[in-house]
């Protein structure tokens, strides 16, 4: 009798900087994940159009790497992949003017790689990297409905924190709920 197969391990993932090469990746991905993990949550004609506006994201990724950002945009990629994740993050906004803590603007992953650790990788570098930079907290927002990145943050130690907001899509309010966590504490696992 012989053993069972053991499947392979996944590739190591390997996070870093994003750089302007990087760009058209990034704009895809994003529309990808959107699609992904906001189909039912999200006006599907609003999903649909997104294919209109990537070369648009593209030019405005490549032009932002021209000024003197303070967003910080890290991908991650897996050999024989190539860019499978992306995150950025930075200061909080609010009306128009940072605060002192941090924000993380977005964290996707290749849909058919979601659950690889690709996520908790990205995850992992930018609590890291913000923690650094001196931020207090790191605030995100999620839509109120998404079940699997609410599990995911908080797996991560974020809690939600009472703030509601929506943005409009396609004519559709779509709620999304605050999440923060403290930076230098660690995440439950």
């Amino acid at each position: 009798m012989t053993a069972p197969a053991t499947p392979a391990p996944e590739p190591a993932t390997r996070v870093r900087d994003m750089t302007v090469d990087d760009c058209e990746a990034v704009s895809h991905l994003r529309v990808r994940g959107w699609r992904a993990a906001y189909a039912g949550l999200v006006p599907q004609s609003y999903l649909d159009d997104m294919d209109l506006a990537v070369a648009e994201d593209v030019e405005r990724r490549r032009s932002s790497f021209t000024g003197g950002l303070t967003v910080v945009n890290v991908v991650a990629e897996r050999p024989g992949h190539g860019v499978i994740g992306w995150a950025c993050y930075g200061p909080y906004r609010e009306n128009g003017r940072p605060l002192a803590r941090g924000e993380l603007y977005a964290l996707y992953v290749t849909p058919e790689l979601v659950g690889t650790g690709a996520g908790r990788a990205l995850m992992a570098e930018v609590l890291d990297r913000a923690t650094a930079e001196g931020f207090p907290d790191l605030a995100l927002w999620v839509l109120r409905e998404n079940t699997p990145a609410r599990r995911f943050y908080e797996r991560a130690g974020f809690r939600p924190d009472g703030a509601e907001e929506s943005f409009e899509a396609d004519g559709v309010l779509v709620p999304e709920v605050r999440y923060v966590r403290a930076l230098g504490g660690t995440a439950e696992g």
